[in-house]
């Protein structure tokens, strides 16, 4: 039987967040019914309740998540009931010109649930919800395809593992996969939030150096010093391209920049830093989330010839979930990544609000709700 449980939603666009009674449906072919034990609260999400993604109110929030599976719908082969999962918004489809050619990192049709969770009270009884990125995870229960749900040691901690889910991952696979930093190359990071810091944190794990953190926050500037930056830079009181230049150069002589800038902000200024950041044939890596109306930066189209590389966006930072997911975590286990630096605080389903305040004054890199 459909389950009622409570669960955070935006009914319009601006509107503060409401915590109310839905409707989830038993699994599917193809589903999975999963109890969330933890979910961060990820600035998509406030994306999603500010109408900067799309308007398909109301939406069901909250996917940054790992929880374990409850049921399982037919055909499901892949998880089973009492698995430790970290919810994903990449269940590939395998069927797609991506996927095919062996990229599946692009799957261009990724699966979600086919029936849909539903307001269960009040005048809008029945309305539809929308779950942020196919998952909707400020609930005690969600329904997911059962592709989105990826198997890792279930040791691990919810409120930490979790954050593979979207941000951390993000930043991770922005630096390891889009950017292929490795051991002899520089890394700069633009924008050190919770995204940016991960960044940080990737390109040390791939042993990347000089690693340097740019942005205009002393507390931020902090958690990429703890994440791995091995320099820092205060772009309200100096010129991060001028500064990034000169640290690269101390390191490797006739550097002109970093090897790879990562973009964490989304915003045409520090997009167009990046870009001049950079060595020669060196790589911009935009994995901040820019607004529809945001333009690229008006470039003379010969310094673009001139300076060669790569100009690349990353998408959940290129990863494969099955592929990544479970290697990260037992990274973590190994006290090898610190996923829990990244939990700044854990709330209740009803803070979800105050979270977003938080974020937007920059006091934490994840607020992290705990059912």
């Amino acid at each position: 039987m459909p389950q009622q449980v409570r669960a955070v939603v935006a009914r319009s666009k601006g509107a503060p967040v409401e915590v109310v009674t839905i409707n989830v449906p038993d699994p599917g072919p193809g589903e999975a019914l999963v109890q969330v034990q933890a979910c961060g609260v990820c600035h998509t999400d406030l994306h999603y309740r500010e109408g900067g993604i799309n308007d398909d109110f109301p939406f069901l929030l909250g996917h940054e998540a790992a929880g374990v599976v409850e049921a399982v719908g037919p055909e499901v082969t892949g998880v089973q009931p009492g698995d430790f999962v970290v919810l994903n918004w990449r269940a590939v489809c395998g069927q797609c010109r991506a996927c095919k050619r062996g990229d599946l990192q692009y799957c261009f049709a990724t699966h979600n649930a086919t029936q849909k969770m539903t307001l269960a009270d009040g005048p809008d009884a029945g309305t539809e919800l929308s779950p942020a990125l196919g998952i909707g995870a400020f609930a005690e229960k969600t329904l997911v395809a059962a592709g989105q749900c990826t198997k890792v040691d279930p040791s691990a901690r919810a409120a930490a593992a979790g954050l593979l889910g979207c941000g951390v991952m993000a930043g991770l696979g922005a630096a390891i996969n889009t950017g292929a930093l490795t051991r002899g190359k520089s890394a700069a990071v633009i924008g050190c939030g919770g995204v940016g810091v991960a960044a940080v944190a990737g390109a040390a794990l791939a042993g990347a150096s000089p690693i340097i953190a740019v942005d205009i926050d002393a507390k931020k500037l902090e958690a990429a010093r703890k994440m791995g930056a091995t320099h820092t830079v205060d772009s309200s009181q100096e010129d991060p391209v001028a500064r990034i230049k000169e640290i690269a150069a101390e390191y490797y002589d006739g550097a002109d920049g970093a090897d790879v800038v990562i973009e964490a902000v989304g915003r045409p200024e520090t997009w167009q830093q990046a870009f001049y950041a950079r060595d020669l044939a060196g790589t911009l890596v935009l994995v901040g989330v820019p607004t529809p109306d945001m333009k690229v930066p008006d470039l003379p189209l010969i310094d673009f010839f001139g300076r060669g590389g790569a100009l690349k966006s990353s998408w959940y930072g290129d990863c494969l979930p099955s592929r990544d997911f479970p290697m990260l975590v037992d990274l973590y286990q190994q006290g090898r990544l610190d996923l829990d630096a990244f939990v700044s605080e854990e709330i209740g389903i009803d803070d979800v609000e105050a979270a977003f305040d938080k974020m937007h004054h920059g006091d934490v890199l994840r607020s992290v709700v705990v059912f």
